[in-house]
């Protein structure tokens, strides 16, 4: 479970930097985005808000589950 958790770590990691990279050229006119900022973020946010999901059923439901199999 540790590795899953690493995994999914680095890889939302890695998602906020593509999308702060796209957000930095896109300021500096370097790259033109009109929608694509917008929907980088949007995008973004709902992958911020699954993995608080994820987190919490992580947190509640295996813990719970651990405490069973113990007993």
């Amino acid at each position: 479970m540790n590795s899953v958790k690493k995994a999914t770590s680095y890889i939302l990691i890695g998602i906020v930097v593509i999308f702060t990279i796209i957000a930095i050229l896109g300021i500096w006119e370097v790259i033109e985005i009109r929608d694509v900022l917008f929907k980088s973020l949007k995008s973004l946010f709902v992958i911020f808000i699954s993995a608080v999901v994820v987190l919490f059923i992580v947190a509640v439901v295996m813990k719970d589950n651990n405490g069973d199999e113990e007993n």
